[in-house]
């Protein structure tokens, strides 16, 4: 019997949206070289039928969808779901933002192994309406998932308080290693390699870019702050104090997508910043630790526990300005950090030891699908 997984709650393969989609992709691939049959849901804009096609081995089921926003991504939630139940093959999702819509799994007794993704509902930006109902929905995935996965030892001690710990798995996000890049991409940009800081994020308060940008500006540093996020050009009020909060030393050349330009701003770059507050483990971090980079990092239990004890953390802009002054001059202590990062990527979050982990639980699912048969 051929091992069938349909993977759910992305926007699909191959990756171009957010993290949840480098995972579908990176896991997908892994379980179809170890011979898996991987069936991966993938939204498209637009109305019209559903599509079948194959990409890289991975079976997509291409679901259209004409409406935008939250009620776009439910809609396809609900017609992915009612897809995967007609057939009986384990299910792995990606978020819980629909999860009263697993009873469907649970109703047809179709394992649903749940990644719970890092506390979501905590997040200010959605405000208080669809905080609840992001509440509401965890609480649901956890009700009607077979199995959870939570990518951060915090995240699994919080799924606790609802789901008995022989239902959750603690498994965390991946990167591939970046042990060389094109300087191209860099040197286009107008930077020098080894002569800037950068920092990837949403430009909001729980990312503490304000912070950031007002550390580094505090002083004259002789090296660029990159920031890469769309700003709107100041007509929201928090893009607008970081703006005004910048000095000719930071760089806000929006958000960038192409993968070669990233990787080479990654690999290049003295270190890396990361203000992230909530979450669990953060892929912009992971990825940041793949390159190699020295990691100056918001001081929480999800940044600590990912980084390791290596790295440099501040709570304050006063904070990082004393670290930057202490550590943009201190080649010896950036290398130290440097070969730390490697490490800790290669010790927790390489795509192969974090795609096998997800084998492993699927494997347990799909083996009580074949003895039910």
């Amino acid at each position: 019997m051929t091992r069938t997984v349909r993977i759910l709650g992305t926007h699909g393969v191959p990756a171009a949206y957010g993290g949840f989609e480098t995972a579908a992709e990176q896991i997908g691939l892994y379980l179809v070289a170890q011979g898996w049959r991987v069936v991966v849901y993938c939204q498209a804009e637009g109305r019209g039928p559903v599509t079948y096609d194959t990409w890289r081995g991975i079976e997509r089921v291409t679901i259209p969808q004409h409406r935008e926003g939250w009620l776009g991504t439910s809609a396809f939630d609900w017609t992915s779901i009612n897809h995967a139940v007609q057939h009986d093959d384990v299910c792995l999702t990606f978020g819980y933002n629909t999860g009263v819509f697993n009873i469907l799994q649970r109703l047809r007794r179709i394992p649903n192994v749940i990644n719970m993704d890092g506390m979501e509902w905590t997040r200010r930006r959605w405000g208080v309406v669809r905080q609840a109902i992001l509440l509401a929905n965890e609480r649901f995935a956890s009700l009607f998932g077979n199995h959870l996965i939570a990518d951060h030892p915090d995240i699994e001690r919080y799924l606790a308080r609802w789901a008995r710990r022989s239902r959750i798995s603690m498994i965390t996000y991946g990167a591939h290693a970046v042990v060389d890049a094109s300087p191209a991409p860099v040197e286009a940009m107008g930077l020098q390699p080894g002569g800037y800081l950068t920092v990837i994020c949403r430009p909001i308060p729980e990312n503490s870019l304000l912070e950031i940008v007002e550390g580094f500006s505090a002083k004259r540093r002789g090296r660029t702050l990159v920031v890469l996020g769309n700003l709107d050009g100041g007509t929201d009020d928090y893009h607008r104090q970081v703006l005004e909060a910048a000095s000719d030393e930071v760089r806000f050349p929006g958000a960038i997508y192409d993968p070669e330009v990233v990787q080479a701003l990654r690999f290049h770059s003295l270190a890396y910043v990361h203000g992230h507050t909530v979450g669990g483990t953060n892929p912009s971090l992971v990825e940041a630790m793949a390159a190699g980079n020295p990691v100056i990092a918001h001081d929480n239990v999800y940044n600590r526990w990912v980084a390791g004890p290596a790295q440099r953390y501040f709570s304050t802009a006063d904070d990082l300005a004393a670290l930057l002054d202490e550590l943009l001059d201190s080649p010896d202590a950036l290398h130290q950090m440097h070969d730390a990062a490697r490490g800790r990527h290669a010790e927790e979050f390489t795509w192969e030891h974090v795609a096998g982990q997800y084998e492993a639980v699927l494997a347990r699912f799909h083996a009580k699908l074949t003895h039910r048969a």
